[in-house]
């Protein structure tokens, strides 16, 4: 199975829900899928499988998620795989299911369970035949260059008040600054948030200055951890936080001391503490989104390295992952932001698109975290990677996300 999140966030660029899109097999391996994808995983429902693997807490924290339903599965008895709270599950259909009698009673069944409805990729034309199912609906997700949002707030307005318009495809700054300010939309899908920055919009603020020296100092070949603590001592938030890890660390004594804390975790340890905790204050003013992102990436990619031949390389892959964001955590163009940095040839050429050894595995995280599965699918038959091992790896990378901020 493989498996991704995609955030929706409203105005403000807060997430509010997540869509969780799922594909249970390679499907270039199993060519059948192509004409019976309807009936991939007939008898469950593969974002419910996920859920009770690791909870929902893990996947979303108190939001909602969106999870795919297909004309089979919306019939299986969902109570008896759900055990999340049904108020946070969103069943998503699609026009594959229709308007018919059954269905529709069968909707309102799953309504009166608590579950809500959502549906995608409703042409405009067939927003009338699909009026019994609209009137169920609490969401509906809409591509926004192809609806004029001025009718479609009247339209929704008089006829179905309840539901939320989401708008997707939404895939930069300018766009979404222009769809909030025409108002309509309650949730936005795309890659607004996190588009690469195309030129330098202010200079980098001081505080981020001196996290940048901190990540140059402990990425340096054998690093001196007296220098590593005379920075960390510059920030009190970073004080804090590495004499709590300390302190759990030790067992007869209390750590008080910067330097006593940094040689208790020694190099290995600090510089992951470092990169992680240092990621986190450079996206302090940007959407949380970006943290999660980077940080998931980070891990993701170094949980590739064994699949993808280059377990000596994880380290790098983890850095490559970190950084992936870094135009966006400064402002600054991706070329302009790494020469703040210090780091290898190999992650410059991957994170700037130039190629190299890395970068295969960055191209097939951008293709994951997309949902892109038949391009997933293909590269991963030219790696000779079987999908489970991917979806453990990402699964593993949200574990450690979640357990990192428990």
């Amino acid at each position: 199975m493989l498996a991704t999140l995609i955030p929706l966030f409203d105005e403000t660029e807060a997430v509010k829900a997540y869509s969780l899109f799922t594909q249970r097999k390679n499907s270039l391996l199993n060519p059948s899928m192509f004409s019976t994808a309807t009936f991939d995983g007939a008898g469950s429902i593969l974002g419910l499988e996920l859920i009770d693997q690791i909870g929902l807490e893990t996947i979303a924290s108190d939001k909602e998620v969106f999870i795919e339903v297909s004309p089979v599965s919306v019939y299986v008895p969902i109570n008896e795989q759900c055990k999340a709270p049904h108020d946070k599950i969103v069943l998503l259909m699609d026009p594959r299911i229709t308007p018919d009698e059954s269905t529709v009673a069968r909707l309102h069944e799953l309504k009166n369970m608590g579950y809500k409805l959502a549906m995608r990729k409703l042409a405009v034309i067939d927003f009338e035949k699909y009026r019994p199912i609209l009137l169920l609906l609490d969401y509906v997700l809409l591509n926004h260059a192809k609806i004029d949002i001025e009718k479609a707030k009247i339209y929704f307005g008089r006829l179905f008040p309840n539901i939320k318009l989401c708008a997707v495809n939404v895939n930069s700054q300018k766009d979404f600054d222009k769809l909030k300010a025409k108002g309509g939309y309650e949730l936005y899908e795309g890659q607004f948030f996190r588009a690469p920055v195309k030129k330098s919009e202010r200079e980098v603020a001081p505080l981020k200055v001196n996290y940048i020296e901190l990540i140059n100092v402990v990425n340096a070949p054998d690093f001196d951890l007296t220098k590593a603590a005379d920075v960390i001592g510059r920030d009190t938030g970073l004080v804090v936080s590495l004499l709590k890890i300390a302190n759990r660390l030790s067992v007869n004594s209390e750590v008080t001391s910067i330097r006593h804390a940094v040689a208790m975790l020694g190099q290995k340890e600090l510089k992951r503490w470092i990169n992680t905790a240092v990621t986190k204050e450079l996206c302090a003013d940007k959407p949380n989104e970006i943290m999660r992102y980077t940080l998931i990436r980070a891990r993701f990619a170094e949980e590739l390295a064994g699949l993808f031949d280059m377990a000596g390389l994880a380290d790098e892959l983890f850095l490559m992952g970190l950084f992936s964001f870094l135009d966006v955590m400064l402002d600054k163009p991706m070329k302009e932001a790494l020469k703040m940095v210090k780091v290898s040839k190999e992650i410059e050429k991957a994170l700037t698109g130039k190629g190299g050894e890395l970068a295969p595995v960055l191209d097939f995280i951008h293709h994951y975290e997309a949902a892109d599965w038949q391009e997933v699918s293909r590269l991963l038959i030219l790696q000779e990677i079987d999908d489970k091992s991917v979806y453990e790896a990402y699964q593993s990378s949200m574990e450690w996300y979640h357990d990192l901020f428990a």
